[in-house]
């Protein structure tokens, strides 16, 4: 096949060009500067100039595909604060690639979110298609961002309604820690960056809450494999770890940075985590068990905390501002 993959050359995208060519299929990955169509040649992928505003760009490059593969969202917009923003703008980029494969069943599959889909329960991939609010904020300063990740939620519904429009649709919901080498954006690396600019590493109230997490390359697999035998219609979850809890991980970074540990109250979270509060305070564990008996896909790879230990975060995490 050939697919268009947006995203291509981030984090998640440069594990999953390289599982696409291994298997056979020609990629054509968007690349919005020379560094990163210069890493997508390298990769022995092909480049589509364009960002995610470049409307009829997407529109051309999907039309001219045997699939699409949308991994790109703009995740420094949502970190800063304006999760809504880059909701909208993957709203509009999905509907672009819409209009270009209706009818065609060609395959069309994103990236969408777990974080905090049911939160006090673990989640499956039947949960969360009654548009119901996530859950995840302390503190009323942090609506924006809850109706951003709404929006977000209705982006992914929007997609599996597709499937009724001749499109092979499915999503992804990628659990809230997708870790492994070159993760500089994540959760986890800004997690280290304010506990090193803090010199403390902290989590919520009592810690107990818990995100799920994949490694990379299992999680570049599981799209390979959505991409090419996903029924239309398909919610799958790329989640290894069902729950790790917030505190554990606190703990390993502590250790590694040799800084304390230390519980940040709800009201102190905002002015302690700065944008990321609303994210270190989510709840919500997560099943796969359903995505890995329909593409038999099953998670090999080190388990959050096992990645952690190898100490590679610590290499490499670049201090983030509170």
């Amino acid at each position: 096949m050939r697919v268009f993959v947006t995203g291509a050359s981030g984090f998640i995208g440069s594990a999953v060009v390289p599982e696409l060519l291994n298997a056979g299929h020609a990629v054509v990955g968007l690349a919005r500067s020379d560094r990163s169509a210069a890493a997508l040649t390298a990769a022995g992928a092909e480049v589509h100039r364009g960002d995610l505003d470049d409307l009829a760009g997407l529109r051309r490059a999907a039309a001219t595909a045997d699939g699409v593969i949308h991994l790109a969202f703009k995740h420094e917009l949502a970190f800063s604060g304006d999760m809504q923003g880059a909701a909208d703008a993957d709203r509009r980029a999905i509907e672009t690639f819409a209009e270009a494969l209706a009818g065609s069943d060609r395959p069309l599959l994103i990236a969408s979110g777990l974080a905090g889909l049911t939160p006090g329960r673990v989640s499956t991939e039947r949960d969360g298609h009654g548009l119901a609010q996530p859950g995840a904020a302390h503190g009323s300063a942090l609506a924006a961002q809850i109706r951003g990740l709404q929006t977000r939620m209705e982006n992914a519904e929007l997609v599996l309604s597709f499937a009724s429009h001749g499109i092979r649709s499915s999503i992804v919901r990628i659990a809230p820690s997708c870790h492994g080498r070159g993760d500089h954006h994540g959760f986890v690396p800004r997690l280290i960056g304010v506990a090193r600019a803090k010199r403390v590493s902290g989590y919520v109230g009592d810690g107990s809450n818990a995100w799920p997490a994949v490694h990379l390359l299992d999680a570049a697999r599981l799209f390979r494999l959505a991409l090419e035998k996903a029924p239309a219609g398909s919610t799958l979850h790329a989640v290894a770890d069902e729950g790790v809890q917030v505190r554990d991980i606190a703990r390993v970074i502590g250790r590694h940075l040799d800084v304390p540990v230390a519980a940040i109250s709800a009201e102190d979270a905002r002015e302690h985590f700065g944008a990321m509060a609303a994210f270190v305070a989510i709840d919500g564990m997560a099943s796969s068990t359903q995505t890995q008996e329909l593409l038999s896909w099953k998670p090999v790879e080190h388990g959050l905390i096992a990645d952690l230990e190898q100490g590679h975060y610590f290499e490499l995490a670049e201090p983030a501002a509170a």
